[in-house]
């Protein structure tokens, strides 16, 4: 994400390595899917879902391929199951490699940076977001007769990275270097299915994704191209223990331990251990989910700092509250909103300090000490529609309150409104066009453009094609 990280260790010719075996892989892959497969996909129409009922809908049976109840939303948005854990849906059985490309463009009035634009903040070239080669292996979460197992490994070179890193992941590259394009192995989990745990439980152990978000980290599960500026500054991967059990078609809970947001547990500055609890209750209609819950707290009330040769390094200690409701209001029309509570003690302006070179929006080393306690408040909506076979907009207001530069470096708050269409040509390509404005509030503050305007237009535009067998 676009606050500063940081590593103390040179791991570039190691980073280089694997990106080159990475785009191997890759290219093999992409050669060899079939031609045909692409033209099947094309001519393809995506099944119907089931409509809401007004009543609860009877428990599923594995023999029906479904141990849950009916997905709410249309297959066309990127999930038709309520945010949370599906556990007792169908997934795709055995091992599989697949992945995606995703190039895209911002056409911006900032001319150096569109920082705090996520993820794109190199505006006015063309550039590629991801390059992602997944493998992996899912439990099957409908039987409840037999302990199962899963894994996921998913790789990611692009300027998205510059999002998704970890400290201790890689990291230099990003808070050594401040290079524009690098590797992030954002995923990197194995699972652990119980039938008997409750009505299921899966135990995801590694680095896994924060759960509580409308956005997430790779393109497809996304409903725009862009992010918001309130998913820009809160907590991206965790790495630890991630328990999901489902208690009920009705309750859903998430409990776990891990390492601290964003940060590895042997990295010098780690925050161990950083507890989360976060439950999902979904309506008897079918129409309604309520995710809440705290996503990270410890009991360490400080940012820890060490230092490397004359360079101070740092990883700031975020503390985080999550709460999203999602109404549907049918198939084709959705509506979710999220807030957050973010804090943290005797951090530093801009959050982890990233001590390379001042481009991008970042870099520069480490901004002002803010002893005390230093907050961070907002909220996105997402007004979802699906207007024909192929296509579905987007309208996303949203707002975020960083009173004292903490989370993003300039003391201000912010807020943004994007338009934009998804158009699925086909299951194996998507186009997703959309125009947006944003302001820092606050008189005198110029956070956009490496500090040198306070507003910023665009239009920006990805097209994301999937290989392999996802």
């Amino acid at each position: 994400m676009a606050r500063p990280r940081d590593c103390g260790y040179d791991e570039s010719m190691l980073i280089h390595a694997i990106a080159r075996v990475s785009l191997c892989a890759l290219a093999v892959m992409v050669l060899a899917t079939p031609l045909r497969s692409l033209a099947a996909n094309a001519s393809a129409t995506p099944s119907p879902q089931a409509t809401p009922t007004t009543r609860p809908a009877p428990e599923s049976t594995p023999a029906s391929g479904r141990r849950a109840f009916p997905a709410p939303a249309d297959e066309i948005f990127p999930a038709s199951d309520f945010l949370g854990p599906t556990i007792g849906v169908p997934t795709d059985p055995g091992n599989r490699m697949y992945g995606w490309f995703d190039p895209g463009v911002l056409l911006a009035t900032s001319k150096n940076s569109s920082y705090p634009l996520t993820y794109n903040n190199d505006p006015n070239m063309v550039n590629l977001d991801q390059l992602v080669l997944r493998v992996e292996r899912q439990p099957d979460t409908v039987q409840t007769d037999h302990f199962d197992w899963g894994y996921r490994l998913s790789n990611l070179f692009g300027m998205d990275y510059r999002w998704t890193t970890a400290q201790g992941y890689f990291s230099n590259q990003l808070l050594g270097k401040n290079y524009l394009y690098g590797y992030d192995p954002v995923e990197a989990y194995a699972m652990l299915y119980y039938p008997k745990l409750g009505q299921g439980t899966v135990v995801q152990i590694g680095r896994f994704i924060s759960p509580p978000d409308i956005e997430a980290q790779l393109a497809p599960n996304n409903f725009l191209y862009s992010h918001s500026i309130f998913f820009d500054f809160d907590a991206y991967t965790q790495t630890g223990f991630l328990f999901s059990t489902k208690l009920s078609n009705y309750w859903t809970i998430q409990y776990g331990v891990h390492s601290g947001n964003d940060t590895a547990p042997w990295n010098p500055s780690q925050h161990f251990p950083t507890f989360e609890m976060i439950g999902r209750w979904v309506s008897h209609a079918n129409k309604d989910s309520i995710l809440a819950g705290v996503d990270a707290i410890n009991f360490t009330p400080f940012t820890r700092t060490y230092m490397v040769g004359n360079l101070l390094y740092g990883h700031d200690n975020l503390q985080q509250s999550n709460l999203t409701w999602t109404h549907v209001f049918s198939p084709r029309f959705q509506n979710l909103i999220e807030t957050y509570y973010l804090y943290a003690f005797n951090a530093y302006e801009g959050g982890t300090i990233n001590n390379g070179p001042l481009r991008f929006g970042t870099g520069g080393g480490p901004g002002a000490y803010l002893p005390g306690r230093s907050v961070g408040t907002g909220f996105v909506d997402y007004l979802e529609y699906k207007w024909g076979p192929k296509d579905f907009v987007s309208l996303r207001p949203d707002y975020m309150n960083d009173p004292r530069g903490w989370r993003s470096g300039f003391p201000t708050a912010y807020g943004s409104l994007t338009l934009g269409d998804t158009h699925k040509s086909s299951s194996a390509f998507w186009l997703r066009p959309e125009v947006r404005i944003e302001k820092a509030f606050r008189a005198g503050i110029t956070p956009y453009d490496n500090g040198t305007k306070s507003y910023q237009s665009s239009f920006g535009m990805d097209a994301i094609w999937f290989f392999g067998n996802p």
